[in-house]
């Protein structure tokens, strides 16, 4: 039996120990677990989960944003200097993987006692091909193109994951915008969906807003559970035919 975790299921800037970022952790059967996405706030999500950086050996990153990619420091440094770890397994798309480390982690990371570092001192690194899947623990993970910020000069490279349990085909958005062209086959095929979704007054149009995932036909609402939500009241989603709003420490079995 698989579970999937939710260490946080709030936005960027969730604000309290009543949420954390969106990250979560897939759980086998023997204890395996995969980090999907690493925000700055995962040292007190982890910690609040009776969890820490010795519980992390794979991560996948979706993209480049603090709450995806900003605890990777906390991570690296940690089981680079603490002997009882081995270096953690990192799965990323090659695009996002060559600016994660200039653009994101060497500023902090790329001098230590002694030497010169990169991202593979830290971190046993999988590049993977657009569109293309990695496998964990005999399980694909898929690979999903996602539109979520595109200022015209740049498309910043964001990739959701989709994968099969037993019999169960579960796809995870991450940050996306709401553009059917690309998430309607996937949305068709699985089973269940985890959704961004904001839900702030003013949308942001960088993530799929409640208000357009309303239109969605019923067949899909019926199996998506909404998270990566700001701080605030919820709508009642269970009444609007969606699964619900994921809460922080939330477990779904497969």
């Amino acid at each position: 039996m698989f579970k999937l975790l939710f260490l946080g299921s709030g936005s960027a800037f969730t604000v309290g120990a009543d949420n954390f970022q969106s990250n979560m952790l897939l759980i086998n059967d023997r204890g395996n677990k995969l980090l999907i996405d690493c925000g700055s706030d995962i040292r007190f999500s982890l910690y609040e989960a009776g969890l820490s950086y010795l519980d992390i050996t794979d991560i996948y990153i979706s993209h480049l944003h603090s709450d995806h990619a900003g605890g990777l420091e906390y991570i690296g440094f940690s089981t680079k200097f603490d002997p009882q770890c081995k270096k953690p397994n990192l799965y990323l798309s090659k695009d996002v993987g060559i600016e994660l480390w200039q653009k994101t982690l060497s500023g902090g990371m790329s001098s230590i006692a002694g030497d010169l570092a990169e991202l593979s001192t830290f971190f046993n690194v999988s590049y993977i091909s657009s569109n293309n899947f990695f496998v964990w623990q005999n399980t694909k993970f898929d690979l999903v193109k996602v539109s979520h910020v595109d200022n015209s000069y740049y498309l910043m490279p964001s990739y959701g994951v989709f994968f099969q349990i037993n019999k169960s085909k579960i796809f995870i958005t991450t940050d996306t915008q709401l553009h059917l062209n690309t998430l309607q086959k996937y949305y068709k095929k699985a089973d269940l969906i985890f959704q961004d979704c904001e839900i702030g007054e003013y949308p942001t149009n960088i993530h799929a807003h409640y208000q357009q995932l309303l239109q969605l036909p019923k067949l899909v609402k019926n199996k998506m559970w909404l998270y990566g939500y700001q701080p605030g009241k919820l709508p009642d989603a269970r009444q609007d035919n969606f699964l619900g709003f994921v809460k922080r420490g939330q477990i779904f079995n497969f």
